[in-house]
């Protein structure tokens, strides 16, 4: 099911702007950290990127004491050209998708690498399930190193945030009208970025994944439930107070089955792993107590009914992304989700109905799909908070936080560099 959440109105807007700038400055932070030293002129080659926009970016990863100077490269003739590196490993920053059964973090770098990952059980029905996350979390962070510092805690969870009210409701998780990220930030006295999990693995795609060629692009997810992130001119597309990207609530079918939201023919009530398991109970395919995995066994095994089940879905989700591909024109669609485990049976029925009702200006689209990893989820929830600290003045507490502790991590003080020197 595919839900949203997002970190209060006021930062919520400003976290958002200048995506495109986000993704420059990624790209020269990773790149510094993996050929540095290296010159701000050969940063520019590199990259694509005019000297200007390499200067006024480096300019702020020096100031923020990301990155420092290293030395200068030898002269042949006029100013010697200033080589710029990391500064250590600087910072980490921990990620988390919370699922109704367990939570999977991970502790990574600035350049998104994981250095560490880790996974608790967790009952996210339970009366106290807020308390027990919390516990969780304080555990992940008294086992982290105290140096290179934390710059805060970035959080994936399937939910529906009202920006007004600042609270999260997940029917896939029983929680309502839920301040979720208020709660964690003075149980850890970290910062806390709380976002939709399909949003965070969309955030990372742009950032440092497969969507960092494209301006425009939809990550759709399958599985227990069925997600969609947009990227549209290369931003993640909210819509009014975080509310587009319910995917898997569109209607495919007028008298289809019951919807957990309530609806009768949503596509998610058609094509998620639950209701692949109902129709192979209805079907005899499964029995009364097996699940997603013993059909993906049966359809590994040859076994016909199983293919039938897996082409019906593949059909209606063909049909579904082709609408999408219509409406939003993205330059590619990236599949990803646990329900990706089974692709090779859905991908024969969806591509036909995919190519059979695409636009003709978008029947040259693409369609990725990525191999299913929890962690890759985490990370995309770690993405959160690089994203907000890479960002220019942000005016949000806990993004201030974020990068006051960023601050903290500079050895000496930045060296400017002249914009107009060549180097």
């Amino acid at each position: 099911m595919k839900h949203r959440s997002s970190r209060g109105a006021r930062t919520y807007r400003t976290a958002t702007t200048g995506f495109s700038r986000d993704v420059n400055r990624t790209a020269i932070l990773r790149l510094i950290a993996t050929a540095g030293p290296i010159a701000r002129k050969t940063m520019a080659s590199r990259l694509g990127l005019s000297t200007a926009t390499v200067t006024g970016i480096t300019r702020e990863l020096l100031a923020q004491g990301l990155i420092h100077v290293a030395e200068h490269a030898p002269s042949k003739g006029g100013r010697p050209a200033v080589l710029l590196e990391l500064v250590g490993k600087t910072a980490t920053v921990l990620g988390a998708k919370v699922a109704a059964d367990h939570v999977v973090g991970v502790r990574v770098d600035l350049e998104a690498q994981v250095h560490e990952r880790f996974e608790s059980p967790f009952d996210a029905a339970a009366d106290d399930a807020i308390e027990r996350l919390g516990a969780i979390l304080d555990d992940w962070l008294a086992r982290s190193p105290s140096s290179p510092p934390l710059l805060g805690l970035g959080i994936g969870v399937a939910g529906v945030f009202d920006a007004a009210a600042g609270t999260l409701d997940s029917p896939l998780l029983g929680w309502r009208d839920l301040p979720l990220a208020r709660l964690l930030q003075q149980r850890l006295d970290v910062p806390v970025f709380v976002d939709n999990d399909v949003n965070t693995l969309a955030i990372w795609e742009r950032l440092y994944g497969r969507g960092q060629r494209y301006e425009h692009f939809v990550t759709v997810t399958i599985g227990r439930g069925v997600g969609l992130g947009i990227v549209a001119g290369g931003d993640i597309y909210r819509g009014h107070r975080g509310g587009a990207g319910e995917f898997g609530h569109v209607s495919v079918a007028a008298d289809g089955p019951l919807c957990s939201c309530g609806k009768r023919g949503c596509l998610e009530a058609i094509v998620a792993d639950p209701a692949l398991v109902a129709r192979a109970h209805a079907a005899g395919v499964l029995g009364r107590d097996e699940g997603i995995d013993a059909l993906m066994e049966r359809a590994e095994a040859g076994d016909v009914r199983a293919h039938d089940i897996y082409a019906a879905a593949g059909a209606v989700l063909g049909r579904a992304v082709s609408g999408l591909v219509n409406v939003l024109a993205p330059e590619r669609v990236l599949f990803s989700g646990e329900g990706t485990r089974a692709w090779r049976w859905l991908e024969p029925a969806f591509e036909q109905e995919l190519r059979a009702h695409l636009f003709p200006a978008a029947s040259d689209v693409q369609v990725e799909v990525d191999p299913w990893d929890d962690t890759k989820w985490a990370v995309g929830a770690a993405s959160l908070v690089l994203r907000a600290t890479f960002n220019g003045p942000l005016d949000g507490e806990h993004t201030n936080l974020a990068r006051a502790r960023m601050g903290s991590t500079a050895s000496a003080p930045a060296e400017v560099i002249d914009e107009h020197a060549n180097r």
